[in-house]
């Protein structure tokens, strides 16, 4: 047997020692052990997740993000729902809050091309007060924080809804974090 016949022999036989065995059928493939985070949990503070989920709350009167870790990113509804619910009791102790309890009501959101459409019920009396820009400002921060949201856009009853921007002025379009830039804090 010739050398380069002997080291090709050799390699075929290592190889095949190396394989992965292959099973006659499917195999259930159980999850890893301990618990499991839910990104619908009640207090998510835990840093145990393997994706970011981006809140927007309020501390010092001035808009901050909070990053939740979760198993996976929900979709834009259950997203704007985590926001709803408001900061966990870790994010409480730091000294956030949130300025969407007793302004306008949330019916729950949707994306279409890129752009997440919410629809709010009956808003308060004085439009343009500075906890509904900020409550605004947290859906808008919130869902914009996410790679499949360009922007966002508000309707009430189906129609297209003017919502107050950091600078007080109304708008219609499809709002952005910039629209929020003011009020946003600094860490």
């Amino acid at each position: 047997m010739t050398r380069r016949a002997l080291i090709v022999a050799l390699t075929a036989l290592l190889l095949t020692g190396c394989g992965v065995p292959v099973d006659d059928a499917p195999r259930r493939v159980s999850g890893r052990p301990g618990p499991h985070n839910s990104p619908v949990a009640g207090d998510a503070d835990s840093m145990a997740g393997r994706a970011n989920e981006s809140l927007c709350f309020v501390r010092d009167d001035r808009l901050g993000t909070v990053v939740r870790r979760v198993d996976y990113l929900p979709d834009v509804d259950t997203h704007l729902r985590h926001l709803l619910a408001g900061p966990g009791n870790t994010e409480r102790d730091a000294g956030y809050t949130s300025a969407l309890t007793g302004t306008a009501s949330v019916a729950g959101a949707r994306l279409s091309g890129g752009v997440a459409e919410v629809e709010v019920g009956g808003a308060g009396d004085e439009t343009g007060r500075s906890d509904q820009i900020l409550a605004f400002g947290q859906i808008v921060c919130t869902l914009t924080s996410r790679a499949d949201v360009h922007g966002v856009t508000f309707r009430r009853d189906g129609q297209p809804l003017d919502v107050p921007r950091a600078d007080g002025s109304l708008s219609r379009l499809p709002l952005t974090a910039i629209d929020y830039a003011p009020l946003i804090g600094r860490r």
